[in-house]
């Protein structure tokens, strides 16, 4: 019988635990939360003191009855949940559900043998200001989402919400946009200089920046911000400085310039070199690795933190045993412990020397670090990403490699660089020209660079030197960009507003609500969005407000600490809020989405066709709705043709994932999808398809895409979705029927659904053609052998029923 009984989140968690600690243990999982604020209805009372009525989770009865005798038969019981305030409340939920006496509350930051035996040897008691302050935020949100919700479902559109932060985080989206509609953009025109040494082959490229007369005001500006951003100690340098530069506005004042420079000759007139050092990074918060994992592994935020999860809780390594290989991952501080610094740094001089040995990056704390945890960082230094990359998955990989070699490079010297700036005069103007050559790689051994080297020969000033040509370039002033998942959680970050743990919640709500489409990866608020976000701008400015909301963070932050009474702080917030609400619901208006009419008219009855958005998403139908009920799916055409059927190539969503893919439009009849966004231009070799692999990318051949790659992604298959109208449903079954009998797996659904499948099909290593013949002669093959006959469909047939939107048929032949 065991005499001692821990209690974790996850069973993930408890298999590592369980190991570390030996038989006299038994470690079981309460799996999350057991208890929580009622699904429906509002579960606080806010007559008295914001009493929470907290009810046990729906099928967590039975677990709750096996840690009760668990418990009963333990002399001992230790909580172990995760080291924060979430975990605070669950430790205070299962002592009061398993009705404990006196439990103990184990605490690690990562899960070792060593922390772990260390956190059951130091035990301490619950922390009630910590359990506070999660309720405390808990109630809060509550109570304005389920307040403010109902009310916008009744006037503006069922399922919306508002949220404490995610309506922060939507009005800073929207706010971005606004600011891009109402951008004018400038015309600017750069003027660049071929140049080499006298009779040398090597060239290099000097760019036009000011007048002789102005350098002196330049140098000066330039001084300046050498010192803002040395003090600042970035690795970025600062914005550029207009006092001083040159101004070239349009195509008159550039050919002016170029007139004026015919014939000029070309000398240094200043030459200078320098050593600079650039820093290492700091080691990891869970913001700067949601965003580093997003720009450089493109991965979204939700998918780092349960990647995170797994490599924290643990893996298998062989003969090493269970271990967690990283430190909990929702933290915002940087501070690393001592012994974890002198590890890593025996490890940099033993591998690299100790010249590559640095002190370690300290960052500055914020107001709103709370500093409850180390920054995320490799258990042991040792376990390097080969000598775990077997016992790993190819993302868990990847993620975990980031991290270590993030920490160590936090943790190496400085990279020095021999810097070269040249001044090149030309009549009345300055051209410049910079170069640098790493001279020690420092923290660069193990961190990739981003720039490349550019390399100046040795000049002289005053010396001469040859002219190649000169190359006006036109621009345009750019707006600020659309947030992306990293960009708006650094934003979120700067402005105080959300803890580490609320990060994730926040971007996949916004989605999930609808208020947010995503474009290349960029955030682009919808109509719905941009309407819930004035709403809530107009009637209930506090909540949207960021310094409000950093305020209620602080706030919380102190209560955590025990300063601040969690019923007080409720208290001075509910007062004004619920003077907002009545304000709200005698003054709100009902918003009515403006139809969308189309250059189409109904097939029924003639009038014109628009787009509603409905529980599933967009869809077109007559726009004489109740009296004609004609309706069909809507798809966004990409421009493209399939190059199989020569069919539209339309934007569909996986089901589960609601993942982006393309597919023909002429589906079932052909089945053509893939997951690279095509465009309509075809390729000029071969006239065939061409796509974008990625964001940003340019297009390129599809057949050469496909071929060059040796990892294919399996591609998407689009599910046998039955388009039909309501007034042909009828007429429909009887054929339903029948292809159902001829193929009994494969599942349909009418056009009122809107969605394909989230099932990939198996990876493939020649093109698409081959691919989709292959598969389709196999259905065939199949349907003729379980049915003793082969249905088929022509294609002219399929693509007017696509057009008109009607039931699709199969000939029996």
């Amino acid at each position: 019988m065991a005499k001692k009984l821990v209690i974790v989140e996850s069973p993930a968690k408890a298999k590592t635990i369980e190991k570390f600690l030996g038989r006299d243990f038994v470690v079981l999982a309460s799996m999350g939360h057991i208890i929580d604020l009622p699904k429906k209805g509002l579960g606080v009372n806010t007559r008295k003191n914001f009493v929470p009525q907290y009810e046990v989770i729906e099928k967590k009865d039975r677990l709750i009855d096996e840690l009760k005798k668990a418990s009963l038969r333990a002399d001992e019981v230790y909580l172990a949940p995760d080291p924060d305030r979430e975990g605070e409340f669950i430790a205070w939920s299962l002592k009061n559900i398993l009705g404990l006496q006196n439990p103990h509350r184990a605490v690690f930051h990562e899960i070792t043998k060593r922390a772990v035996q260390e956190a059951i040897k130091k035990p301490r008691e619950i922390d009630e200001d910590l359990f506070n302050a999660q309720q405390a935020r808990r109630v809060l949100d509550r109570l304005v989402g389920y307040k403010i919700s109902p009310l916008l479902w009744r006037r503006i559109q069922s399922g919306t919400s508002a949220g404490r932060v995610q309506s922060v985080a939507l009005r800073l989206i929207c706010d971005r946009e606004a600011e891009i509609r109402a951008f004018v953009p400038e015309e600017y025109w750069s003027i660049t200089a071929t140049l080499s040494k006298q009779k040398q082959k090597e060239r290099f490229e000097a760019t036009l920046i000011t007048r002789l007369k102005d350098m002196a005001m330049l140098n000066e500006e330039a001084n300046e911000g050498e010192e803002q951003n040395g003090a600042e100690g970035q690795n970025t340098a600062g914005a550029k400085k207009e006092k001083g530069r040159i101004k070239v506005g349009s195509k008159e004042e550039a050919d002016a310039i170029l007139a004026d420079l015919q014939g000029a000759t070309y000398s240094v007139l200043k030459y200078e070199e320098r050593e600079q050092r650039r820093q290492p990074y700091l080691p990891y918060t869970t913001s700067t690795m949601q965003q580093d994992a997003s720009v450089r592994l493109y991965f979204k935020p939700k998918k780092t933190m349960s990647l995170a999860q797994q490599l924290y809780e643990g893996i298998e390594l062989g003969q090493r045993g269970h271990q967690g290989l990283i430190t909990y991952m929702r933290t915002d501080s940087t501070r690393i412990s001592d012994e974890a610094q002198a590890a890593v740094k025996t490890y940099i001089a033993g591998e690299h020397g100790q010249n590559y040995v640095g002190p370690g990056r300290v960052g500055k704390a914020k107001a709103t670090t709370q500093d409850a945890h180390e920054a995320i960082r490799p258990t042991d230094v040792n376990l390097t990403p080969q000598v775990v990359k077997s016992y790993l998955t190819p993302d868990q990989f990847k993620l975990y490699n980031l991290i270590w070699r993030r920490f160590v490079a936090s943790f190496m010297a400085a990279a020095i660089f021999d810097t070269v700036r040249v001044d090149i005069v030309a009549r009345q103007y300055v051209f410049r020209a910079t170069g640098s050559n790493l001279k020690f790689p420092g923290f660069y051994a193990v961190w990739p660079r981003e720039e490349d080297e550019k390399i100046l020969p040795v000049m002289q000033v005053k010396e001469e030197l040859d002219f190649h040509g000169l190359k006006p370039e036109q621009h345009f002033t750019q707006p600020p960009p659309r947030f992306t998942e990293a960009s708006l959680i650094k934003e979120l970050e700067e402005q105080g507003i959300g803890r580490p743990s609320t990060y994730v919640p926040i971007i996949s709500t916004i989605q999930d609500r609808g208020y947010v489409d995503q474009e290349q990866r960029r955030f682009l608020p919808t109509w719905l969005g941009e309407t819930v976000n004035d709403v809530m701008n107009k009637h209930f400015p506090e909540i949207v407000d960021t310094r409000f909301t950093a305020e209620m963070e602080r706030k919380l932050d102190e209560v955590e600490e025990g300063r601040y009474s969690w019923t007080e702080f409720l208290h001075s917030f509910y007062g004004d809020f619920k003077e907002s609400m009545k304000k709200a619901e005698a003054e709100m208006d009902r918003v009515q989405k403006p139809l969308e009419e189309l250059d189409e008219v109904c097939p029924e009855c003639g009038r014109n066709l628009v787009i509603r958005t409905g529980r599933f998403g967009r869809f077109i139908s007559c726009s004489g709705f109740p009296e004609c009920s004609y309706r069909r799916s809507f798809v966004n055409k990409t421009g493209a043709l399939c190059p199989l059927c020569n069919g539209d190539l339309v934007e569909r969503k996986t089901r589960q994932k609601k993942r982006i893919f393309y597919g023909c439009a002429n589906y079932p009849t052909c089945n053509f999808a893939i997951w690279e966004r095509p465009v309509p231009d075809l390729c000029p070799n071969c006239g065939g398809l061409m796509v974008v692999p990625k964001a940003g990318q340019a297009p390129v051949c599809y057949a050469e895409y496909v071929a060059g790659q040796r990892d294919a992604e399996e591609k998407p298959v689009q599910e046998n979705v039955k388009k039909t109208t309501r007034t042909s449903r009828k007429k429909a079954s009887t054929t339903e029927s029948t292809a159902k009998a001829a193929k009994p797996s494969r599942r349909r659904t009418t056009a009122k659904k809107q969605e394909e499948a989230d099932t990939p099909a198996e990876a493939t290593n020649g093109t698409a053609k081959r691919a989709t013949t292959r598969s389709s002669a196999t259905r065939t093959r199949k349907s003729a052998s379980s049915t003793g006959k082969a249905t088929t469909r022509s294609r002219s047939t399929a693509s007017k029923e696509s057009s008109s939107g009607k039931t699709r048929t199969r000939a029996a032949k």
